[in-house]
Parts: structure tokens; C-alpha cells; sequence
């Protein structure tokens, strides 16, 4: 049976992480996006689909498409925790990308890190759980990749010791392990917030607040006068050169292959697998 994130007394992530398992990755032999699911279900049966939920719950200022009740997110804004800028959410095939929904705990990562031992509902829950999710920068979250903590944190430093206390949440309530050099990374990072606690999991979708912290510098900088003081970005990497020769027939083989949901820009995506036209494919 699944374990949950607490509700109430939060407990120190840093105390929570030694209590994961270490252990090396397993074989990522048999990943498919499938073995969580379809993409973006409806796991707590409100007639709107997690993803809008997460946007919903993630942005302000919002407005929907009509004839939803108030389910699809047609625009809004995003106060974005991995950059710490704010993005106007606008959705159409064109714009839908700029906000995109993260794992933050990848479910490829999850998959070589205990995943492969959880039910097929409970990798359902883990891909649609509302803690393990958040709407983020599109660029950002696609850098990320399935990355973990040892090989990606968000550029915003305000919202490191955050980060990695969801993903230890997460990987506490689904009984996942870290591997030596992410725990050490995490530990690294909470080593700067020791009063860090793990995020609480209330079972329900509750606001997430981005933290707008200044970092501290390492070496002096010359004193500029600043309209604000902005978070501190590190420069991002350059993304990999794609393959633009990816072909899928249907969704059917865009998920047997682990890529769905497909965005625009995306090797393998088109028009005709977009029904919507917002950006999205495979959904």
C-alpha cells in the first residue's frame, strides 16, 4: 500500500532523505509512458482532466474555454517556481508550450527507482498525484528531461530546497530510492535550508507558492541600482540537436514509444495527432 506525504507536522526533508534506500538505477528495459497510464486521466473523477486541474490550481487570473464548466484553461498567469518570472499563459497550438506540467519526479527516474514494483494503479496515481506536479516553464521543463536532482535543479536558486523536498515527499509516499550521487546532490542543496520540511500532502490539489528568493552571491559584484532585485538564473544549458525525422502514425505509437503527451516543436509531432490544436499532442 502506498505511503502518504504528512498532512499536518511537516517532517525535515533532510531527515526524510536518509531515510530513502540508496541504490543504483535499475535497467530502463520495458519504460513506456503507457505503464503510467493515459496521459493526464481524470484519476479524482471531477469531470476535468489533471492536467487542467494542475493549471487551474497553478495560475491566477484565469479564464476558460467556454462550454467546460470552468475545466479548460483558456489563459492565465503563471508565477513560474523554476525561473521565478512570471508567463502568460495563453492556450492555442502556438502558445500552449510556454506552460507546460512537470513531474517532479520523472516517471522514467521513478521507473528506474522503484516504479517498476508499484501496480499498474499505483503508477497511475503516481503520474496524475497532484503533489507530484507542478506547471511550469515549458523551456525549463523540457531541459529537465527525466532528470534528477543530481543532474538538474531549477535555475531559480530561491526554489532549490523546495524542489528537492517534493521529490523526497514524492519518493517517501511511493516507496522510490535515490541513487548515491542524487542523494548526495540533495543533501548538498538542504544543507543550505536545514529547516527545509518535506511539502504537505493533503490528498487534494492545494496552491503551491514559488518562492522569490534572492540567492546570495559568491564572489562580489559591482552595485547596480535595480528596479527590484531579480532570482538568480545560471545559464541554461544547450538543449541536445534533436531528430526531425521522427514519425508516429497515430497516438497509439506515440505512447508506445514514452513520448506522449507530444508538444509542438517536439520530434514525431503534427497537426493531425493535435485533435485540439493547442499545442499538444497526445494528450
Amino acid at each position: 500500500m502506498i505511503g502518504q506525504a504528512p498532512e499536518g507536522a511537516q517532517d525535515n526533508a533532510l531527515t526524510v532523505l536518509n531515510t530513502l534506500a540508496v541504490k543504483g538505477r535499475a535497467p530502463k528495459t520495458g519504460y513506456s509512458r503507457d505503464q503510467f497510464g493515459a496521459a493526464w486521466a481524470d484519476v479524482d473523477h471531477n469531470g476535468c482532466d489533471t492536467r487542467n486541474d494542475i493549471l487551474n490550481r497553478d495560475l491566477t487570473d484565469k479564464t476558460y474555454k467556454a462550454n467546460t464548466h470552468d475545466c479548460v484553461v483558456a489563459s492565465g498567469v503563471l508565477q513560474d517556481p523554476y525561473t521565478g518570472t512570471r508567463i502568460d499563459f495563453v492556450r492555442g497550438q502556438d502558445t500552449s508550450t510556454a506552460v507546460q506540467i512537470d513531474h517532479v519526479v520523472a516517471l522514467s527516474d521513478a521507473w528506474q527507482k522503484g516504479a517498476q514494483q508499484l501496480t499498474e494503479d499505483e503508477r497511475r496515481n503516481l503520474a496524475n498525484d497532484p503533489y507530484n506536479l507542478l506547471a511550469v516553464d515549458g523551456p525549463s521543463n523540457q531541459r529537465k528531461s527525466d532528470g534528477d536532482a543530481a543532474t538538474w535543479l531549477p535555475a531559480n536558486t530561491g526554489f532549490r530546497c523546495e524542489y528537492v523536498a517534493r521529490q523526497i515527499g514524492v519518493k517517501q509516499k511511493y516507496r522510490l530510492w535515490v541513487t548515491q550521487a542524487e542523494h548526495d546532490a540533495m543533501a548538498n542543496v538542504l544543507a543550505t535550508c536545514p529547516a527545509q520540511t518535506i511539502p504537505a500532502d493533503g490528498g487534494v490539489i492545494t496552491p503551491v507558492q514559488a518562492e522569490q528568493q534572492q540567492a546570495q552571491t559568491v564572489e562580489p559584484q559591482p552595485t547596480q541600482e535595480v528596479p527590484a532585485p531579480q532570482p538568480t538564473q545560471e545559464p541554461a544549458p544547450q538543449p541536445a540537436q534533436q531528430d526531425t525525422n521522427v514519425y508516429y502514425k497515430n497516438c497509439a505509437a506515440v505512447r508506445a514509444a514514452g513520448k506522449a503527451p507530444l508538444y509542438q516543436g517536439q520530434p514525431g509531432y503534427s497537426s493531425k495527432l493535435d485533435r485540439d490544436g493547442d499545442g499538444i499532442a497526445c494528450e
